[in-house]
C-alpha cells in the first residue's frame, strides 16, 4: 500500500483536547451559576433591546472565527435578558418548571455520549433504561404491563394515542387511512382540554372537524352525560366514534375529568380511553394525591410530561400503554440499513420518531436520586405553596373559582383591581412575578401555578403584593 500523507488534524475549536475541554466546561458552569443567581434577583421577563440584539447577531457572519469562551459568555448574557425565566422563584406561570439538577446532569451526559435511540443494537443501555422508567411509572398508574416510550412533548404522546386508537378500531387504517372507516371518524375531549387536539386530528389525517369538544359540568370537568349523548348522536348520524381523551390537569385550571365514569362509558362503547395527564400525572408519586387520579388504571394509554411537574428539562414526555403489540403494528417499517429490527423493542419501529435524543435519562437520574418519597415531597410542596397563595389572596378579597388538587389556582380579582387581562399584563410587565391570564368556563381568570421547586415564602408574599398593587 503506498504511503499516504498524514490525516489533517480535526478543528481544535470543535474537538479540543481533554484539558481544554475541561477548562471550557468549568468556565461555562461558573458562568451559568453566576447568571442564574442574577436571574433569581432580577426580572422574570425579557429585558433586552431587540434592535440592539439583532445588530449584534448580524455581526456573527461565520467568516471570522471567535473564541468559544467569548461566544459562550455572549450567549449566556443574551439568554439572561432575553427569555421569560421559568427558573425565577416568582414564576407562577405555565407548566414549564425550574429543572432539577439531576435532569440537567442528564443533558450533559447525553450530549457527551450522544447515543442514537432509534435501535436497541446501537443503544441497548439507553433503550433498556428508558423502558425501565416507563414500566415503573406505568406501575404507579396501575398499568403494571405498561409499555411505551419517551417523546418530545405531550402533543407527540397524545398523537401517538390517536394513531393507536385508529389502528385498533380498524387495522385497515395503516394502509388506507381514514378511508378505511365506514364514516367520518370522531374523537372526544372536553371543551377545557388542551388546544393541541385540533392539530393532532389534523396531523392524523382525520381532520379538525373530527374533534368533538364535550360540554363540562360547569366546574371544568368533562360531563359524562354529555359525552354519552354526543357518542349516541354521532353514531346515529353515521359517524364512527374511536377515542375519548380525558384530561387529568387541564391547562387553564388543573381540573381532573371524572376518569372512572368516562372509563366505564368508553368500555361500553368500545372506545379507546386515553388520559392526558401531562401535568397531573406526577401526582401518582404521592400517596396523598394519587387517589385524585382514580380510574387512570383503566386507560388504554396515558400521557405524562416529565418536563412539567416532574421538573425535568424540556422536552421529556412519556407515552404509556398496556397494548404493546399495537405500537409495533402502528409504527412498523422496513429498511436495509438499520442495525437491528426488533419490532417489539426498537424505538424506530414503535414510535413516531426515528432519530431521537436520550430523553429518559433526565427522569431516571432524578428518580434514582430522591425516589418516590423525594418526588412526593416535591409535588406536595407545590400544593402547599399554592395553598399559601390562595390564603394570601382570599384575605385580600380574591375569589377562587376552581377546586383543583394539582397546585393550580384560577382566581377572580376584586373589582377595584380592574379587568383580569389588564391586571396580568401590569404584573408581568413589572417583572417581579409572573402569572398568566386564562379562560375558564367562559370567563377570564388569573391563572397561578406552582412550577418552581425552590419558591420561598417571601416569593409568595411578593406575588400577593404584586397582584394587589394599584394601577399607576
Amino acid at each position: 500500500m503506498p504511503l499516504q500523507p498524514p490525516l489533517p488534524k480535526p478543528p481544535a475549536g470543535l474537538f479540543p483536547r481533554a484539558v481544554e475541554r475541561a477548562r471550557i466546561t468549568d468556565f461555562l458552569s461558573r458562568a451559568l451559576e453566576a447568571s442564574l443567581e442574577r436571574v433569581a434577583a432580577g426580572s422574570t421577563v425579557p429585558t433586552f433591546d431587540r434592535e440592539r440584539f439583532r445588530a449584534e447577531l448580524a455581526r456573527f457572519d461565520f467568516v471570522a472565527p471567535r473564541p468559544l469562551e467569548a461566544v459562550l459568555e455572549w450567549t449566556v448574557a443574551q439568554l439572561e435578558h432575553g427569555i421569560t425565566h421559568m427558573t425565577h422563584p416568582c414564576h407562577f406561570g405555565l407548566f414549564n418548571p425550574n429543572p432539577t439538577l439531576p435532569a440537567q446532569c442528564a443533558d450533559r451526559i447525553a450530549g457527551a455520549f450522544n447515543p442514537q435511540l432509534a435501535s436497541t443494537a446501537s443503544s441497548p443501555v439507553p433503550v433498556e433504561l428508558e423502558a425501565h422508567v416507563i414500566r415503573a411509572i406505568g406501575a404507579r398508574a396501575g398499568l403494571p404491563a405498561g409499555a411505551g416510550h419517551f417523546a418530545t412533548g405531550g402533543a407527540e404522546a397524545n398523537y401517538t394515542a390517536l394513531i393507536l386508537a385508529l389502528t385498533r378500531a380498524d387495522p385497515g387504517f395503516a394502509e388506507r387511512g381514514a378511508r378505511a372507516f365506514a364514516g367520518p371518524v370522531v374523537l372526544y375531549a372536553s371543551r377545557e382540554s388542551h388546544g393541541a387536539w385540533h392539530k393532532i386530528a389534523h396531523q392524523a389525517g382525520i381532520g379538525r372537524a373530527a374533534l368533538n369538544l364535550v360540554a363540562t359540568d360547569g366546574a371544568g370537568r368533562m360531563d359524562p352525560a354529555a359525552l354519552a349523548a354526543a357518542v349516541a348522536l354521532d353514531r346515529a348520524q353515521g359517524r364512527v366514534p374511536v377515542m375519548v381523551a380525558a384530561t387529568a390537569g387541564t391547562t387553564a385550571a388543573g381540573m381532573i375529568d371524572p376518569l372512572g365514569a368516562i372509563a366505564a362509558l368508553a368500555a361500553r362503547e368500545g372506545l379507546w380511553l386515553h388520559v392526558d395527564a401531562a401535568w397531573g400525572g406526577a401526582a401518582l408519586v404521592s400517596e396523598r394525591l394519587r387517589p385524585h387520579l382514580a380510574g387512570v388504571e383503566a386507560a388504554d394509554s396515558l400521557t405524562i410530561d416529565a418536563h412539567k411537574w416532574f421538573a425535568t428539562t424540556m422536552g421529556c414526555a412519556m407515552f404509556i400503554t398496556p397494548h404493546a403489540p399495537l405500537l409495533s403494528q402502528a409504527f412498523h417499517s422496513a429498511t436495509s440499513y438499520m442495525p437491528s429490527s426488533d419490532a417489539a423493542l426498537d424505538p424506530y419501529l414503535t414510535t413516531v420518531q426515528w432519530s431521537r435524543r436520550f430523553l429518559g435519562l433526565r427522569l431516571f437520574l432524578s428518580l434514582a436520586t430522591v425516589g418516590w418519597t423525594g418526588y412526593a415531597q416535591h409535588v406536595e410542596r407545590a400544593v402547599a405553596v399554592i395553598d399559601r397563595v390562595r390564603a394570601g389572596l382570599e384575605q385580600r378579597g380574591w375569589t377562587t373559582v376552581n377546586d383543583s388538587p394539582l397546585a393550580l389556582l384560577a382566581l377572580l380579582p376584586p373589582p377595584a383591581l380592574g379587568e383580569v387581562r389588564t391586571l396580568v399584563r401590569r404584573v408581568v410587565r413589572a417583572g417581579r412575578a409572573w402569572v398568566a391570564a386564562a379562560s375558564f368556563e367562559g370567563r377570564d381568570v388569573v391563572r397561578i401555578c406552582a412550577t418552581n421547586g425552590e419558591t420561598r415564602e417571601r416569593d409568595v408574599e411578593t406575588l400577593v403584593d404584586e397582584l394587589n398593587a394599584p394601577a399607576g
